[in-house]
């Protein structure tokens, strides 16, 4: 009888081990969890901006295409190890 016992202890379904295991998934699940809340926060605030001005628009239109506006002067800074744009880059 207590091998019996012991044996829905460790190996049964409802096991120690299987509630070791289910506690793992929970902590794992719940970071995720986390990471995705993160990330929808700062989308809503992205759609938020762009809903209430052009700000947030123009702040886009500058860094993903390049706006610029009349009478700004643009600056564009390479860097001496850079490879050019049009050339692939060599690896040794």
């Amino acid at each position: 009888m207590l091998a019996g016992l012991q044996y829905r202890l460790w190996f049964a379904p409802g096991s120690l081990a299987e509630q070791h295991r289910l506690e793992l998934q929970v902590i794992e699940q719940t970071e995720v969890n986390n990471k995705l809340r993160a990330r929808n926060e700062a989308i809503e605030r992205e759609v938020l901006e762009l809903q209430n001005g052009t700000n947030g628009i123009e702040q886009r239109a500058r860094e993903q295409l390049g706006l610029i506006r009349k009478g700004e002067t643009f600056y564009l800074v390479v860097e001496k190890d850079a490879p050019e744009p049009n050339k692939p880059a060599v690896i040794r």
